[in-house]
């Protein structure tokens, strides 16, 4: 099975004090397909130099780089989707980083997500918006 990962399930696994570490380890430790975006990947080093030192962003980076994950990149059409996601969702609080990753899941057929982010559980995506990601947390 394939599972896109979230910015939330990459920290979490890195973050030996996070409350969510050993289950983020279980979960990206079960030999399943794992994707991510370029946007994820940026975000992810991001938080990962600023709040645990710049190494542990380094290693992260070569370690998907290294092929852990394959990388999908957000493309102008996922941006697209992206701002319309937000002017249907006007009430929800969806980073650019959640709304480009529902578009790429979305567009690559994923509907599993390794997250720790309610958002993944409240966008709805499909005909008459009624179907929801399956978060595995």
């Amino acid at each position: 099975m394939s599972l896109f990962v979230d910015t939330s399930a990459w920290y979490a696994a890195a973050d030996r004090s996070d409350a969510s570490h050993s289950r983020a380890v279980e979960i990206l430790s079960r030999g399943e397909s794992l994707w991510t975006s370029d946007h994820v990947l940026i975000e992810t080093w991001r938080l990962l130099a600023h709040r645990l030192g710049w190494g542990v962003g380094e290693r992260f980076y070569r370690q998907i780089m290294a092929g852990v994950a394959a990388i999908e990149v957000v493309g102008s059409g996922d941006l697209e989707t992206a701002m319309r996601i937000g002017e249907r969702f006007p009430d929800q609080s969806f980073s650019i980083v959640d709304r480009t990753s529902f578009a790429v899941m979305e567009r690559l057929g994923l509907e599993r997500v390794a997250t720790f982010d309610h958002h993944f559980a409240v966008y709805r995506f499909g005909e008459a918006s009624r179907r929801a990601f399956e978060v595995v947390r």
